[in-house]
């Protein structure tokens, strides 16, 4: 503009930017997603699944996941020894109800029954349980990318969770999978999957299911615990900021990452309390306290290795305002399949075995449970604090 002073055009240009129905304008509007009465059964839920001592049993595996499962106890992977391993775990007594607040199902398992006919759905129901369901289909390649993936499955998925929803699903599970290396994460591969987190939250909220949302960042690699936990926070950064983008309603959600440990083949060895530390700092960066709870997922773990950890989490001395508790499937099923190896005759000892790693996990969402014997975690906070947590 001839004429004008920078002070003025500086002002014009602002004035074009935050004007309603130009192609550039940079103004928010916030047209309400969801009603008040949406909200509170939301948050509701999601309350219920994390109230203290509780956590999730994720048995969501897939068809291809249980061939795994059960070829190592040499069990043919069948729809019928699939049902009769789902039935050790939904038949166990009532000591689950204060450590179990929500069970994972897979399509195929949302419709099976018990030996009685009574539906599985029913028999979670009915401990006063929620059940939930698992909704993606699955990683498929991010094409231009090392190896990396992306996750399918919104076509369609509002139809999905509305049958869902009348079938007795009140929350769901979407999984996305990011990995460390020399290349990876990369920026495409981060925002890619938390943009499609953020639009499955969204469909899930609209249909009255709280979403579970999933970032795993695998433990395979060499990487160190700071670098996982730099990675984590890179990415559940972008993650919330896609919910925001995305109006979801943060207290009728949950977040399930991984834990920030080492890579599998790192040579250096961190304590419980250091991995507890690194993890309660990457989520106070990150997760804003509007969430109700996290639910760790177990990451290749071991069954007391998780638990310790997760004890850990729940000791650590930084202020923690979410409920931390867990969404295992291995490390809450693993000595439950060992002792059933597909025997008959072996389901109640079977189903003991879950009931035994769900008191203790539920002890460890408390910060109640001492399985390790080890008292050097106070000098191993410390340490961290000082040469890490960065």
């Amino acid at each position: 503009m001839a004429g004008s002073s920078p002070a003025s055009s500086t002002r014009s240009r602002l004035r074009h930017a935050a004007s309603p129905g130009t192609g550039t304008t940079t103004m928010t509007h916030q047209y309400p997603a969801l009603t008040a009465e949406q909200k509170k059964e939301l948050s509701d839920i999601a309350l219920r699944i994390v109230a203290p001592g509780k956590g999730i049993l994720a048995a969501d595996e897939s068809v291809g996941s249980m061939a795994k499962r059960l070829n190592q106890i040499g069990v043919e992977n069948t729809e019928e020894n699939r049902r009769l391993y789902r039935q050790i775990l939904f038949s166990a007594d009532s000591r689950v109800k204060k450590c179990i607040g929500g069970v994972i199902f897979f399509h195929e398992t949302m419709y099976q029954k018990a030996d009685d006919g009574t539906p599985f759905v029913q028999m979670i129901k009915d401990k006063g349980i929620v059940v939930g369901i698992k909704v993606d289909k699955g990683v498929v390649p991010l094409a231009g990318t090392d190896g990396e993936t992306t996750t399918q499955g919104l076509d369609g998925l509002s139809e999905r969770c509305a049958q869902y929803k009348k079938d007795g699903a009140d929350f769901a599970k979407w999984r996305c999978v990011l990995k460390i290396s020399d290349n990876t994460p990369s920026a495409l591969a981060i925002m890619e999957n938390a943009n499609v987190l953020a639009r499955y939250a969204s469909i899930c909220q609209q249909n009255g299911i709280v979403p579970i949302v999933e970032p795993e960042i695998l433990p395979d690699g060499d990487h160190d615990l700071k670098r996982c936990q730099y990675v984590t926070e890179k990415v559940l950064a972008a993650v919330y900021k896609a919910l925001s983008d995305h109006h979801v309603y943060l207290e009728g959600t949950l977040l399930k990452p991984n834990m920030v440990t080492p890579g599998h083949s790192c040579p250096t060895k961190y304590s419980p309390e250091e991995i507890a530390m690194a993890t309660v700092t990457a989520l106070r960066r990150t997760v804003p306290p509007a969430v109700p709870g996290v639910t760790f997922l177990s990451g290749g773990q071991s069954e007391e290795e998780a638990s310790i950890n997760l004890n850990a989490i729940n000791t650590c001395p930084l202020v923690r305002p979410w409920a931390l508790t867990f969404s295992y499937g291995r490390a809450l099923q693993a000595s439950a399949l060992s002792a059933w190896r597909g025997q008959k005759d072996n389901a109640t000892a079977a189903t003991e075995e879950f009931v035994k790693r769900a008191e203790v996990n539920g002890l460890a969402a408390l910060g109640k449970y001492e399985g390790s014997g080890d008292d050097s975690g106070a000098a191993g906070q410390s340490l961290y604090v000082a040469n890490h947590a960065y």
